[in-house]
């Protein structure tokens, strides 16, 4: 999930990044170091996010087969 997350989080950045310097009019080579930075630090925040994601889930599926365990256990 957090590769998921970043790979798309990273190119949307650079997109809109370079949408942005494009519509601005700036020099291209501003533009496109700052759209390669938005694609790096957006695919790092995008490999975070979902990495705390597949966690969440992952203790979420994890509590719900315990508390089965634990209600199958007791009801024997």
């Amino acid at each position: 999930m957090a590769r998921s997350y970043a790979a798309i989080l990273g190119p949307l950045a650079l997109a809109i990044s370079l949408l942005h310097g494009l519509l601005a009019g700036g020099g291209a080579a501003a533009g496109l170091w700052t759209a390669w930075a938005a694609l790096w630090v957006f695919a790092a925040v995008g490999g975070v996010i979902g990495w705390l994601a597949e966690q969440t889930i992952r203790d979420s599926v994890n509590g719900r087969i315990a508390a089965q365990v634990k209600e199958r256990e007791g009801s024997r």
